[in-house]
């Protein structure tokens, strides 16, 4: 069971790197100028990349999760409500990722409407899905 909890908290230490990092391009590609053609080309290229990375290492992020959840039975029976809690962060995860791919896809087609300022403030989501998942885990506050 270490073993398959060492991989989960590596995973998910990854996939939330490319959460990080990817808002990050959001914030660049908002402020280049329209006649930087290349400019945004290399951005864009790099966010397809990023992404593509990221949704791969939520893959087996959420398998081992699964894994210690199901099989282990990490979180499951009376007083573990925080596992139901961190379920909740997890599918709010999933639907920052998600968004992600959708804003990337405003990009690519054009249709972005918002400022840097707004893809800034958009950065700062997952840090608070991050703090609360660990908080959660690790203090087990309900």
């Amino acid at each position: 069971m270490l073993w398959v909890k060492a991989f989960h908290i590596v995973f998910v230490a990854s996939w939330f790197a490319g959460l990080f990092y990817l808002p990050r391009i959001f914030v660049n590609l908002a402020m280049v100028p329209p006649e930087s053609v290349a400019e945004r080309a290399r951005l864009l290229l790099m966010a397809r990349k990023l992404l593509r990375f990221t949704s791969l290492l939520a893959v087996p992020a959420l398998a081992l999760g699964l894994w210690l959840w199901l099989g282990y039975g990490i979180g499951r029976g009376p007083g573990n409500g925080w596992m139901h809690a961190k379920l909740a962060v997890v599918a709010l995860v999933l639907g920052y990722h998600h968004a992600c791919g959708m804003l990337l896809r405003r990009f690519e087609s054009g249709a972005h409407q918002r400022d840097h300022f707004w893809y800034r403030w958009f950065n700062e989501v997952p840090v608070l899905l991050l703090i609360a998942a660990v908080v959660l885990v690790v203090v087990k506050p309900f």
